[in-house]
């Protein structure tokens, strides 16, 4: 079995990938100081209750969050004697390497995406992702990462605004009825929603346009389906895309090692 993490700057995921199919996703609050005890603890009591037995073989870890990653390894050697694969290290191979400015690091997050956009779409891809940041990653035609637009997440926005105006109340983002909002929450709704709506619509048309071929979006991340309502910002939506790109990149690596 292969344990995939990915690590965020809000939220950590653990999946068990069995060779076929996801056996359990489970989801906690990124913590730069939790102990390799605290995430087996938290880790092997939801898998007991899964019922699964645990024969975790390889591990393999994205994270945009640098301080975890030492305690994320000795989690994975100490309780599962392995050592895991860090995708950004340079013991870890990508089917392709990204083709970006020198001495740029890209986030490991986005080359799980690039690697799992293109096995499942091939190339020319936009791919947006809403996470703490919401990031625009382009694949290209051989499934290189060549670029991208970071802009501010969305619940990050929300919060900001929240915190920065004392007389606005903290909302849930949802799709409005109307985009004139006639009390302050819909007022809030309606500029975050149909906001972020414009800046998928505006940057992805930009992207196009400078890329100079046809090119397919994917949506990814908590917030994607719920901007797929809009209009048809998205080709795809891929709930566990930064996932299958653990897979692929992991695959990857066992047949190139």
């Amino acid at each position: 079995m292969l344990l995939a993490i990915d690590c965020g700057n809000t939220n950590t995921v653990f999946s068990i990938w069995d060779g076929e199919k996801w056996l359990c996703t489970l989801r906690t609050s990124t913590h730069h100081g939790r102990t390799a005890d605290a995430y087996f603890t938290w880790f092997s009591t939801l898998v007991n209750h899964y019922k699964i037995d645990l024969d975790i073989k390889d591990v393999i870890i994205s994270s945009t969050v640098p301080r975890v990653v030492f305690n994320l390894r000795v989690f994975a050697d100490r309780f599962f004697g392995c050592r895991p694969l860090v995708v950004g290290k340079p013991e870890c191979k990508l089917p392709i390497a990204p083709r970006v400015d020198g001495g740029t690091q890209v986030g490991p997050d986005r080359l799980a995406n690039a690697a799992a956009a293109f096995d499942r779409h091939g190339g020319n891809i936009v791919v947006v992702d809403f996470g703490t940041a919401t990031n625009f990653d382009v694949v290209a035609e051989d499934g290189a990462y060549v670029g991208g637009v970071i802009s501010p997440g969305v619940n990050l926005s929300l919060e900001a605004l929240h915190n920065g105006a004392a007389a606005l109340p903290h909302v849930d983002i949802s799709q409005p009825e109307h985009v004139i909002g006639t009390n302050t929450v819909a007022c809030i709704q309606s500029g975050v929603f149909w906001g972020y709506t414009g800046l998928i619509e505006g940057i992805t048309n930009r992207i196009k346009n400078e890329y100079g071929k046809p090119m397919k979006v994917v949506g990814t991340g908590g917030l994607a389906p719920l901007f797929a309502t809009a209009q048809n910002l998205f080709d795809v939506i891929e709930d566990d895309l930064t996932m299958h790109g653990l897979i692929v990149i992991h695959e990857h690596n066992k047949k190139n090692g």
